[in-house]
């Protein structure tokens, strides 16, 4: 377990990604912002709680080693910066118990985080109370990772009773409840489907970033390589829950720059996770050289948010996006 932990560290790291949908949109240049930087306000209202980012470390690593080292360096980056942080995939430590310690470090490290929980498709409710007891969540993911298992040489092979499960948990977990795709994104049919059985939360998770499907064809010897280009970018699939009340939409997947987490917003989501963002962070740099970056970050942020004339976060949907012929062509038949 984990080998294969530590092998996704190491293929996320090398993929690199070239199509990429954000690229595809723009905006229409605002001439006279009227704002100045110390009008704005970045922080936004989530999961009843207010967080002074717009965007938090969502879920990478844990259960090995080097998996420890990755979460101990977030951890202090989400300390630094008040961010909240998802786990890795929580299964590990339901299989063995010894890898608890390479999550548990998170809230070692930074006590009053807002630490999300994380658990793949088909876990139970009592799984998940257990889960999130061990590590002190305060809001839990379901992540929903079918074409990620078909494509892993040890992944499941049945999905059945997924979605029966999903709502046992919705209806009896007692803290904020996600789920969230792994890299395939969402189609408007299933947001539907999963507000109809009360999911408040869904984190669309889009391709255009970490591809799953290349990662465990890396390590299988049979790989399927028509998953490669599967699914639908995070754009696409922001475009795709738009007009939908009731429920939050999380953007991730792709997310490289600052105006990508701006465009994300923009298009309707609430908050934007970052996975590889930050995994480049602790592993490539140290932890005062992550903070410079991170902060050069947010400063683009701003420096964004002012030339649209945008004081807040949720001034930014009044905004106008110019889409290229390929979004187009997405909008007309989604």
């Amino acid at each position: 377990m984990s080998n294969r932990k530590d092998d996704h560290i190491e293929f996320a790291l090398a993929q690199s990604v070239i199509d990429n949908d954000f690229d595809r949109l723009r905006f229409a240049p605002v001439t006279f912002p009227e704002i100045g930087f110390d009008d704005l306000d970045l922080s936004v209202n989530l999961f009843d709680t207010t967080f002074p980012l717009p965007f938090y470390i969502n879920a990478m690593t844990g259960g090995s080693e080097k998996a420890y080292g990755v979460n101990q360096r977030l951890a202090q980056l989400a300390k630094t910066f008040s961010l909240p942080m998802a786990t890795g995939s929580l299964s590990t430590i339901l299989k063995d118990p010894s890898t608890l310690s390479s999550f548990q470090v998170i809230k070692q490290i930074y006590p009053e985080v807002f630490l999300i929980s994380n658990l793949g498709g088909g876990h139970t409710l009592e799984t998940m109370k257990k889960v999130n007891a061990l590590v002190g969540a305060r809001a839990c993911q379901l992540h929903v990772n079918a074409v990620q298992e078909i494509t892993m040489p040890e992944g499941d092979r049945d999905f059945k009773g997924w979605m029966q499960k999903l709502e046992v948990i919705q209806q009896g977990i007692t803290i904020p409840f996600i789920v969230k795709e792994v890299g395939f994104g969402m189609s408007r049919q299933t947001i539907l489907a999963l507000k109809e059985k009360g999911v408040r939360y869904i984190d669309v998770a889009g391709k255009g970033g970490t591809n799953f499907s290349k990662i465990e064809n890396h390590r299988n010897h049979k790989p399927l390589h028509v998953f490669d280009q599967w699914g639908f970018s995070t754009v696409e699939s922001l475009l795709s829950s738009q007009g939908i009340e009731g429920v939050s939409i999380l953007a991730s997947g792709g997310v490289r720059y600052p105006l990508d987490v701006i465009k994300s917003l923009a298009l309707g989501a609430k908050a934007v996770g970052m996975s590889g963002y930050f995994l480049r962070l602790v592993t490539e740099y140290s932890h005062e050289q992550a903070v410079e970056k991170l902060t050069d970050f947010i400063e683009e942020l701003k420096a964004i948010m002012v030339a649209l004339g945008a004081k807040t976060v949720q001034d930014l949907s009044d905004k106008k996006l110019i889409y290229d012929q390929h979004l187009l062509e997405f909008n007309k038949q989604r």
